[in-house]
């Protein structure tokens, strides 16, 4: 695919980034974690998974940067809670193969959203190489624009998912 090797503002991920993004669990869990710090059982709770397998991947995020922990906080019984929020640093890379991660990671949060509530567009086009370049550099800029803009705690929380790839049933 002709796409540009780094968009504005984005690095290329070392191996060991990559590897911690190749997950859709890890994925996830740094979006239930973008708004607000969670801690591992509460992580754990809302994946449906054990809090001793959501605690190796909360690690790997924590260990790569992706994760950070927040001031320690005492839970309902008195124990030692630890509570994690994204970082943000994800979207400031380039990830090269990733996309399956990606993928399932959009089908576990998608498959929990009420038919009624998620718009889709599906759209077939020919693009040159410049053509495909300035769709993927404009699509980025769009959504920097959004990323950036300041934080209302009382809006509603959304998720994007956009996947521009080969058309391989038309060729």
């Amino acid at each position: 695919m002709a796409l540009p090797d780094e968009l504005p503002g984005r690095r290329p991920a070392t191996d060991a980034e990559a590897r911690a993004l190749a997950s859709s669990l890890r994925l996830q869990i740094l979006r239930l974690t973008l708004d607000e710090a969670l801690t591992n059982k509460e992580i754990a709770d809302r994946v449906g998974r054990n809090p001793a397998t959501v605690l190796h991947h909360v690690r790997t995020l924590v260990d790569t940067g992706f994760l950070r922990p927040e001031e320690v906080r005492r839970g309902v019984r008195g124990s030692r809670e630890v509570p994690y929020r994204a970082t943000g640093k994800s979207w400031q890379l380039e990830v090269h193969g990733g996309g399956q991660a990606v993928l399932a990671a959009f089908l576990a949060e998608s498959g929990r959203v009420p038919p009624e509530a998620m718009e889709t567009i599906r759209l077939g086009l020919r693009l040159s190489a410049e053509d495909q370049r300035e769709l993927w550099t404009r699509m980025h800029t769009l959504l920097e624009e959004f990323r950036t803009r300041p934080v209302d705690n009382d809006a509603e929380p959304w998720s994007l998912f956009l996947a521009l790839h080969p058309d391989v049933g038309r060729r």
